[in-house]
């Protein structure tokens, strides 16, 4: 019998094809919204999702706090309570942490490569752990620097692509040198490419060195490059006092010359680190990292219960709600949008059905005068109803993906394949053809024979 209803069906449809083709416009261009704003939603809500990712949602950076001498703060980092020990005990002690680096960044340093020179937008410093936390992946070429290498300061560098392209926009830069506050450094890998951030920061605009260089070489460099003008000036004033008070000897030891002095590296007598990075085996364990991490450098720093936190954890859980709230209200204020283009389409459809109804009803007197219920009566135009809607469903389902991919390659949005839009477009168009095609249904169903007989 359903068999049967289908192929009836089918037949008063072909009737009028032009009308039902009309009618099943309407659907067709809700099903296509829906499919086309359901993927441009799926595919901003991945993008977010891959941006959050490659930023770090799982990372965790730990600063000093801040302290207060007479009534005046210092604001963060105003004393250093961090150290090298730290990051070994948050590694060995903290379950949920996955890897801990010391870090520390500059800006304004400018790499040379031959006659081309470029200034990154930061100069990163970590240990072998550093790539983990930042999940920067396997490198593009070459390799990272090994835990030796942090451990004696060796002057070794990863590019990022953009600084690739700049310094050296035709060769592999690996096994090359570049100079970085005219320290001399070997390029040994170049980082994958990540793109820019949800901020618009160019994160391949980096170089990445060990911390132990950073802080014994370019640290050291800025303060002598800050301290010679300083040495300039004393020199000069020693000079004109020279002038009226001799010195009583001369010096024993030759002065050292400019490439003596970058290359000769003092002895640091303090394993402090300006900051922590650390990143949590997952973004749900990151509440228990935090956790973990406190209580350990509590211990370490002798810290009394009741007395406040001599350091500051940061994390970017709420930077990932924001925008995973804020994706997920886009996605469904589209999706509001398209369900009211298939209301639209669901009146057509109702207005269409009421007047095939109007239109058959010497049809429908003629079956219920040989004994036709009305139940079949009510299945029949029902059954036309739903076809209809799954029809304009089914090719609307391909007008969205084709409208998607279209969009996709000519604005470059990100697009994602949604199944389960598909599927809830499929049966949001068979429950219309339903809830809108009842009604005539039941009103075919509810005529007089006999007055249905006599309408012309």
């Amino acid at each position: 019998m359903i068999f049967a209803q289908i192929l009836s069906a089918l037949i008063s449809l072909k009737r009028n094809i032009l009308r039902s083709l009309l009618t099943m416009l309407g659907i067709v261009i809700g099903v296509a919204v829906v499919i086309t704003m359901m993927e441009i939603g799926a595919g901003a809500s991945a993008s977010v999702r891959e941006s959050l990712a490659n930023m770090g949602t799982n990372v965790l950076m730990i600063w000093p706090a801040a302290t207060k001498t007479a009534g005046i703060s210092s604001g963060s980092g105003g004393r250093m309570t961090l150290s090298e020990g730290d990051c070994d005990a948050i590694r060995e002690e903290c379950l949920a942490v996955e890897a801990v680096s010391p870090s520390l960044g500059r800006r304004g340093i400018q790499a040379i490569a031959g006659n081309l020179n470029w200034t990154p937008m930061t100069v990163y410093s970590g240990s072998v752990d550093y790539f983990t936390v930042q999940s920067w992946g396997l490198p593009e070429s070459g390799r990272y620097f090994t835990a030796r290498e942090v451990e004696t300061a060796a002057c070794v560098c990863v590019l990022g692509q953009t600084v690739r392209d700049e310094l050296f926009p035709d060769t592999d830069p690996v096994g090359s040198d570049i100079r970085l506050n005219n320290v001399l450094f070997r390029v040994v890998g170049v980082l994958p490419k990540k793109g820019a951030n949800m901020m618009g920061m160019d994160q391949d605009d980096v170089v990445i060195i060990p911390w132990k260089t950073m802080r014994n070489r370019l640290s050291r460099n800025g303060a002598s490059a800050m301290g010679g003008a300083g040495g300039s000036s004393s020199s000069s004033s020693e000079s004109s006092t020279d002038d009226v008070y001799p010195a009583s000897s001369a010096s024993t030891y030759p002065e050292k010359d400019s490439v003596q002095a970058e290359n000769y590296i003092l002895p640091v007598r303090f394993d402090n680190v300006d900051q922590i990075t650390c990143s949590a085996r997952t973004p749900e364990q990151v509440s228990d990292a935090i956790e973990q991490i406190s209580a350990v450098l509590r211990r370490r720093h002798g810290i009394a219960p009741g007395q406040p936190d001599d350091f500051m954890i940061r994390d970017m859980t709420q930077m990932l709600k924001t925008m995973s709230g804020t994706s997920q209200l886009m996605t469904t204020l589209l999706l509001i949008v398209a369900m009211l283009s298939l209301v639209v389409g669901g009146v057509g459809i109702m207005n269409i059905m009421l007047v095939s109804v109007t239109e058959r009803t010497r049809e429908i007197g003629l079956r219920m005068a040989v004994g036709a219920r009305g139940s079949r009566i009510l299945s029949q135009f029902l059954t036309e109803s739903v076809l209809l809607c799954l029809m304009g469903g089914c090719v609307g389902i391909g007008f969205g993906r084709l409208a998607s991919m279209v969009i996709s390659a000519v604005l470059g949005w990100p697009v994602k394949v949604s199944l389960s839009a598909i599927l809830v477009s499929a049966g949001v168009a068979a429950a219309i053809g339903v809830i809108f095609g009842f009604y005539p249904a039941w009103r075919a169903s509810r005529l007089n024979p006999i007055d249905a007989l006599r309408h012309e």
